[in-house]
């Protein structure tokens, strides 16, 4: 057995371990991390950037759909066709840079790092069945960023044409009937691809609505999309169980039991930490249900072991992985930091997208502040209208802010409409720097462009829109 010795260990080369190990390599730790599959995790090889780049050849197909008939552009098109096998090609192309260009960081800050799986002997102690055996390392401090995977239907398990959202992102044609069963945020993103590339798309959602995380009002326009997409939503259904063929699956709603004809069913009710099969149950950490409790610094009860990400919960967010990972390097390599974040903003990449940063307002008033709220609506943005093509689908949507009444401190910011996600670092830099509304109203935004909606709103608040 080959024995390795190193200042920190990193379990798991997701959007946290990676950073956790490049920002300790910067400050000069001998640090070791270990991925069983690839670098960059569930995120770069099987979540967000294969799925966002799905969606993006999908709105590009509609697109091109939408000019092969008459549309308000007057442009003409002949009837596109989707080879998804290059699509996916393509898709998997960008996947490779990524991971690629990780390893490089990795090595360029004297990183090392061990391909296998993992197995904690104890806090200081790993074992990792690589492809040449069995590897030894023993470390000084431990960070356990090993991500979530996703839950599974016990009476739907994944297989044939059951699958996960990492199937989904790897089809090699796209299935005629696709039943998705869950109206979070993933269910709907890949739903939505799909009904854009031309399956028949029929979402199972046990709530009373889709997007159940989020507010009503934010979510409306992409119950109202999903119905101009001819997606059928069956709400307050349970999905109960499948064919051996998974080809028909039984869903229970209000009026009894139905069968849905399929010929893929994607589960997408959520996402778990992953804490079996990596030496948990050797540990003695203290847990906060299923996922490892962490304090602001991300110790855990056991002395110089962390942990980050999805393995502590939610929000399962890389971007919140991410800052954790470095700020934990930092704190190993001397440095005084807490994770004491306003802002952790989510973005769902839904047509049309969802951003919020910060308090809602309902959150807001049950934390017992008097608030005033701003809302303009992207109908009135002039950039909004020049990106639609006909059918109002650009103007759909709003900004709205959430402020004190007392001192028009600004609590939460939330959007949504065509291509709010690149607002999302402009509402969280505004909450982290504690910009009241004044602030955001008197601070030039580009004409024209969507964001001056979010200067907008925080006018409307103040009581003084000016184009609306």
């Amino acid at each position: 057995m080959e024995t390795l010795s190193c200042n920190l260990l990193v379990l798991g080369a997701g959007p946290g371990g990676y950073v956790a190990a490049i920002r300790a390599g910067q400050l000069g730790l001998d640090t070791i991390i270990v991925e069983g599959v690839a670098h960059g995790g569930t995120c770069l090889n099987v979540g967000c950037i294969p799925s966002k780049a799905i969606i993006h050849a999908a709105d590009e197909f509609e697109k091109a759909m939408h000019f092969a008939g008459d549309n308000a552009f007057g442009i003409s098109a002949s009837a596109p066709k989707l080879d998804l096998s290059k699509t996916i090609a393509w898709k998997d192309a960008i996947v490779g840079r990524l991971t690629g260009g990780i390893s490089g960081l990795l090595k360029k800050n004297k990183v090392r790092s061990v391909t296998g799986w993992g197995q904690m002997v104890d806090g200081k102690t790993c074992e990792v069945k690589t492809s040449d055996g069995t590897t030894k390392i023993t470390a000084k401090h431990v960070i356990l960023a090993t991500g979530s995977e996703p839950i599974e239907i016990s009476a739907l398990p994944y297989g044939g044409n059951i699958i996960s959202s990492t199937e989904a992102l790897a089809l090699d044609s796209v299935p005629e009937k696709l039943v998705v069963i869950g109206g979070g945020y993933i269910g709907l993103e890949l739903g939505i691809a799909y009904a854009k590339m031309g399956s028949k798309v029929t979402v199972v959602e046990a709530a009373e609505r889709i997007l159940p995380q989020y507010d009503a009002a934010l979510s409306k326009p992409v119950a109202d999309s999903l119905k101009n997409l001819g997606i059928k939503v069956l709400l307050n259904t349970k999905a109960k169980s499948a064919n051996k063929a998974g080809t028909s699956l039984v869903v229970e709603g209000a009026d009894g039991d139905g069968k849905l004809p399929a010929n893929k069913i994607l589960v997408t009710v959520g996402r778990k930490a992953k804490t079996e099969g990596w030496g948990l149950a050797g540990l003695d950490l203290t847990m906060n249900g299923r996922v490892i409790a962490i304090d602001d610094q991300c110790r855990t009860s056991m002395t110089d072991v962390f942990a980050i990400g999805d393995v502590t919960g939610e929000p399962m967010l890389a971007h919140r992985a991410m800052a954790q990972g470095e700020m934990v390097a930092e704190i190993i390599a001397g440095e005084n930091r807490r994770f004491d974040k306003v802002s952790i903003p989510a973005v769902c990449f839904t047509d049309p997208e969802i951003v919020t940063a910060g308090l809602s307002p309902d959150e807001a008033k049950a934390a017992g502040y008097k608030t005033r709220i701003g809302m303009f609506p992207f109908a009135a943005n002039g950039r909004a209208m020049t990106q639609d093509s006909g059918n109002g689908e650009a103007e759909t949507g709003f900004v709205r802010i959430v402020a004190r009444d007392d001192n028009d401190l600004v609590l939460g910011i939330q959007a949504v409409g065509k291509g709010v996600a690149e607002l999302s670092a402009a509402f969280s830099l505004a909450l982290e720097m504690g910009a009241c509304l004044q602030d955001i109203a008197g601070t030039i935004h580009a004409h024209p462009t969507q964001s001056e909606g979010f200067q907008e709103a925080a006018l409307k608040a103040l009581g003084h829109a000016l184009h609306i």
